[in-house]
């Protein structure tokens, strides 16, 4: 176990707070399937990252907005198996809300859609798709989090569950918390965060004082 002190918490949705690992998986394999991609592959590539991101790279010359905002109809309308992830409801609500925010990779409207379904206390704080320029890996959502909160990103944590959130962590000058909720150990060490634990059941929040939260991580 161990023993951190930061200013904030700054949390990925999808595979961290909310498992939405099955309704992805079965949005994007169809959508795969209907453009003649490996389903496997297409779905790999989505996870973690703004869906125009992956639909630019398969469909370079198709109209992306377009296909964007299909993706988004039928996420928003298969919200079967959508429920929060262990720990997850119980940590954000022993947390101060001016201490948490959620930085996704989702559209606003499917993250407010999600967060519903599966009963997450509201954020004061949401960085989504439509807030950035460039999506994760990139260290622009996490350090626009930051700035909402008003800490630096080196006073923040980020917990995340996949290598594109973990480097775009680190990128913005965060520590990162990386969960085996969605890949392997191994891919989540390649990507070097700072600890690694099961899920958020293994986030203990010990102390809160003005200066900072006291947290216990079990690794």
């Amino acid at each position: 176990m161990t023993e951190i002190v930061l200013s904030a918490f700054l949390f990925d949705m999808d595979g961290v707070l909310i498992d939405s690992t099955p309704a992805v998986a079965r949005v994007w394999s169809q959508w795969a399937l209907e453009h003649g991609f490996d389903p496997e592959d297409v779905v790999r590539r989505a996870h973690g990252r703004p869906s125009l991101t992956t639909i630019r790279e398969l469909l370079p010359n198709s109209d992306h907005e377009l296909e964007n905002r299909e993706i988004e109809r039928r996420e928003i309308e298969d919200l079967d198996g959508v429920f929060p992830l262990p720990g997850a409801v119980e940590l954000l609500s022993a947390l101060p809300p001016d201490r948490w925010a959620i930085v996704t990779s989702c559209t606003a409207p499917l993250a407010k859609v999600r967060m519903r379904a599966a009963g997450l206390p509201a954020p004061r704080f949401l960085v989504t798709a439509d807030d950035v320029r460039n999506g994760k890996p990139d260290p622009e959502p996490y350090m626009k989090g930051a700035s909402l909160l008003g800490y630096p990103a080196e006073k923040c944590v980020v917990v995340e569950d996949v290598p594109a959130g973990i480097r775009a962590g680190k990128s913005a000058g965060a520590r990162v918390l990386a969960l085996r909720t969605t890949v392997s150990g191994t891919e989540l060490s390649a990507a070097a965060p700072d600890w690694i634990a099961g899920n958020c059941a293994g986030i203990l929040l010990k102390h809160v004082s003005p200066t900072g939260l006291t947290v216990v991580i079990n690794e």
